[in-house]
């Protein structure tokens, strides 16, 4: 037993306190009626009769009364060891794509059952499954039927598993129920599960973990398809350039081999190559040209023979084969050099795969936006009412259109499919140009894994002019030197318009002439053409935008997703109103847009699972809490999973009162006015 307040045990002073109230107990006496006090004598009487204890009971019960209070408020607890009933049991499954190899799955599942079948019947369980999410499968329970259908029910799956993660839960987990856990977690300790800081996989103090191996302490010799480039769409099968599948195949843990790799094509191998992987290292390999048909094509790289993960042998992507896509470019007709630069750059950038369609503003009248891949306006701020119109229905429906605006924007200040106008224009004069000064790298037009110091190259480039329009609601993607916004990007409907505030000829900038201009095109025209979201191979867990964002729920149509399974994964109510999907599963999706486009995607397993080296002991021993360093110096006793302090504190103050109740009715009793009736 022991005391969380012990300096309230001072109050025991207290009791004196009753003990000189009853001294000055009421002197009771009995009124008798007399005639006159003339015959009675003045005499003393001796109080000393009076200064005895008397009604002992009522005495006692005063003293511990405030004997009761002053324990209360120093709070006595008993400690007693944790019982199972006490604690409650966290069985975590781990799921993940690397758990297919040999039977590692099935042996950590048949592990969990059985220390769920050997926990008390009264204790609380709950079932957590860590894939490529953390999935808590029940509520903390007692009922073992319960606990032991969620874990039949969990499937390998092919996510990537995440000790943060599961961290990250359970601290959740310890926050809005703050008992002692028994963790107990059956994995194959996967080496590429931990965080780079072991501090975002540590559980809390009233967490004891226990670890559960499936895999040993040594990894087996595992190869895999590590990487995959391949294009997402090709116009021309034989064209040298584009038509080319290039992989990297490592191995893990791994002697050196001879592995024979194969390209699929909806399910005909096409072309096989053998090639030597030296010992834990990787050899690219390449295929080309690619004969592929009309329309999607499913194609595969597979290694073939086995090892220790023959799923993740295969690495999915799909090839669009399609005509060569036109792009028209509306322009003023004293405008001559925007779409020179702009179809060089394309041609350049592309290799034939889209083709520059310029058109004068005049001749817009009676012309059909949904025939091209998507717009350009390069100083052509004063369209034909009847094409303005169709073209806002044209974004609405997912089209896309990027507006340049060049010297004519100044003179008509109204800026098509923009909801502002141009506010005013900055003329800097070749003396007073400016340059880029920001520029948002994860853009998809302006994308660059490492910008460097001259600003990705956008540095060099000097802007003569700029016109200034209102940025609200619209996403601002690079700005100039003087904070004037460059690059915007606003959502219309399911479409999308880019808007530059400067020209796309050499005399208001010389971007044209910049190495960046070819770059810039390329991936805007991929970007705006919709090659980026139909993107034909991607990882599992990662997600697919479905609709604008800015669409309302309910308004746009709606979109299908059909998995690898041929499921249906989302309900009519989320087909109308689902912004993105996530991609759950290796295999292919297919997927209708709510914009109407129609794609085919292969997904791939993180190939970080491939690597099948488990954690070292040492870090599991850290992990777990060997190390004393891992809970610290000031987790204290309350908090230890071995043993429960029991506070006595309401059971105290319950006895405190009923005593008070008694104490009440003896001193009514006892010292009350007593008289004689007549």
């Amino acid at each position: 037993m022991g005391f969380f307040a012990p300096w309230f045990l001072v109050g025991f002073l207290a009791l004196g306190i009753p003990t000189f109230v009853h001294l000055l107990r009421k002197h009771v006496t009995i009124p008798r009626p007399v005639s006159s006090l003339m015959f009675f004598e003045r005499g003393t009487q001796s109080s000393t009769r009076h200064r005895r204890l008397r009604y002992l009971l009522l005495f006692a019960l005063r003293l511990l009364l405030v004997l009761l209070i002053v324990l209360a408020f120093a709070n006595p607890y008993l400690r007693r060891p944790a019982n199972a009933n006490g604690s409650l049991l966290l069985i975590v499954l781990d799921n993940s794509f690397s758990m297919r190899a040999g039977n590692r799955f099935m042996d950590a599942k048949r592990q969990a059952l059985e220390t769920l079948a050997s926990k008390p019947r009264s204790q609380r369980a709950q079932v957590i499954a860590l894939g490529g999410q953390v999935q808590l499968l029940t509520q903390p329970v007692s009922d073992s039927e319960q606990l032991k259908t969620a874990l039949d029910n969990i499937d390998v799956g092919d996510g990537h598993a995440s000790f943060a993660g599961l961290g990250r839960s359970v601290h959740a987990l310890s926050e809005s129920s703050p008992v002692p856990m028994d963790l107990h977690l059956f994995s194959d300790m996967q080496s590429t599960a931990m965080p780079d800081n072991f501090a975002d996989a540590v559980l809390p103090a009233n967490v004891k973990l226990t670890l559960h191996s499936v895999s040993g302490n040594s990894a087996s010799p595992n190869w895999t398809i590590e990487s995959l480039s391949a294009p997402a769409e090709l116009t021309d099968p034989k064209d040298s350039t584009n038509s080319r599948v290039k992989a990297v195949v490592a191995g893990f843990t791994s002697p050196q081999a001879d592995k024979t790799i194969s390209l699929v094509v909806n399910g005909r191998p096409v072309a096989s190559r053998t090639i030597t992987v030296p010992e834990n290292g990787r050899t690219p390999i390449e295929f080309a040209p690619i004969d592929v048909n009309y329309g999607f094509n499913r194609c595969e790289i597979r290694i073939e023979g086995s090892d220790s993960l023959p799923a993740d042998d295969t690495a999915r992507f799909v090839i669009r084969r399609v005509d060569p896509q036109r792009v028209l470019f509306v322009h003023s007709a004293a405008d001559l050099r925007s779409p020179a630069y702009f179809g060089a750059a394309l041609n350049a950038a592309t290799h034939g795969a889209f083709g520059l369609q310029p058109m004068v503003v005049e001749q817009t009248t009676n012309l059909e936006p949904a025939k091209f891949a998507f717009i350009v306006l390069s100083d052509a701020t004063s369209l034909p009412s009847i094409f303005e119109h169709t073209l806002e229905q044209y974004v609405s429906k997912g089209g896309n259109v990027f507006i340049a605006l060049g010297l004519d924007a100044e003179r008509r200040k109204h800026i098509p499919l923009w909801s502002s106008s141009l506010e005013q224009a900055h003329t800097f004069g070749p003396s007073g140009a400016v340059g880029i000064g920001i520029v948002d790298f994860t853009f998809p037009p302006l994308e660059q894994d490492k910008p460097g110091r001259d600003n990705g190259g956008w540095a060099a480039t000097k802007v003569l002019y700029a016109a200034v329009v209102d940025s609200k609601g619209a996403r601002v993607t690079a700005r100039l030197s003087d904070g004037t916004p460059l690059l915007l990007e606003r959502q219309v409907g399911e479409g999308r318009v880019l808007l530059f505030t400067s020209g796309l000829e050499n005399l208001t900038n010389d971007l044209p002439i910049q190495p960046v201009f070819v770059p810039f095109v390329d991936k805007m025209t991929r970007y705006l053409s919709g090659s980026e979201q139909l993107s034909g191979s991607r990882i599992v867990d990662s997600f697919v935008q479905l609709r604008a964002s800015s669409v309302a729920p309910g308004k746009a149509a709606n979109v299908e997703v059909i998995d690898p399974e041929g499921r249906r994964p989302l309900s009519l109510s989320e087909a109308s109103i689902a912004q993105s999907f996530r991609l759950g599963q290796a295999g292919f999706y297919q997927i209708r847009f709510a914009n109407g486009r129609d794609t085919v995607v292969g997904v791939n397993p993180d190939r970080t699972e491939s690597d099948l080296t488990p954690i070292s002991p040492e870090i599991q021993s850290l992990w777990i809490g060997s190390d004393d360093s891992r809970r610290g110096s000031e987790r204290v006793v309350a908090s230890n999973p071995d043993s429960q302090n029991l506070s006595l504190w309401w059971y105290i103050m319950l006895l405190a009162f009923t005593v008070a109740v008694a104490e009440t009715l003896l001193s009514s009793r006892y010292l009350g006015t007593r008289r004689e009736d007549i």
